[in-house]
């Protein structure tokens, strides 16, 4: 396996919908999930309405399961316009909000484990960080029906065992994920940064996340 990036002279599939889309077999993704009480909910409401409201304005509509693919056929600049978005969720995320649960080494250890047990079988893992209440890992060697069920699956196991090693109950994890497929090796490097430098922007001390760096 290897991680390969968006080319569009070259599509595998095409998906209809309010615009065509060709998706590839074997991209990398960059993907956040983050727990259930990690943003405060007006704070995450308001952010999120801010959002749609963009989206409606460039011609998606942001209740269609399939949205995200048709960011992807926006320009770079509007793409990174719609970034903003995620990065305000981030700073909030990185405020520690809610329990935090992950600070504890043996339950950020359980996310760690989870995402290396299928490295170089399912996929390919690149670089991730489990920090207080979210994760941000880079993954390759999927298309992006099998990298959703893979997100689902890492997020229902993980929460079945922190649950039961805590005595919790209920939620972990917000329903909602967010991937960002990765267009070039320039933009991998910027996702690689971005992770290695999370922890010291959010302030953490060492012990309370685990960063991983594929070499």
């Amino acid at each position: 396996m290897e991680f390969r990036f968006y080319d569009p002279s070259n599509p595998a599939t095409v998906t209809n919908g309010h615009l065509p889309h060709w998706e590839q077999e074997n991209s990398t993704y960059f993907i956040t999930w983050r727990t259930a009480d990690s943003i405060p909910r007006e704070k995450a409401q308001y952010w999120t309405r801010q959002r749609e409201q963009w989206l409606r304005t460039h011609a998606i509509n942001p209740t269609d399961p399939d949205w995200r693919k048709k960011v992807e056929n926006l320009s770079e600049d509007l793409r990174r316009e719609l970034r903003r978005f995620s990065r305000f969720l981030d700073d909030e995320m990185d405020s520690c909000h809610g329990e935090c649960l992950l600070r504890d080494p043996d339950l950020s250890r359980v996310v760690a484990d989870s995402l290396h047990h299928f490295d170089g079988e399912r996929y390919l893992l690149g670089d991730f960080v489990v920090m207080p209440n979210h994760v941000h890992v880079l993954v390759g060697g999927m298309d992006r029906g099998s990298m959703q069920l893979q997100v689902t699956s890492w997020k229902r196991w993980t929460s079945l065992e922190i649950n039961r090693r805590t005595g919790r109950e209920g939620r972990l994890w917000q329903t909602e994920s967010f991937d960002h497929l990765v267009r070039s090796q320039s933009a991998f490097e910027r996702f690689r940064r971005y992770i290695s430098d999370n922890p010291a922007k959010a302030k953490l001390r060492e012990g309370e996340y685990v960063l991983w760096q594929r070499r």
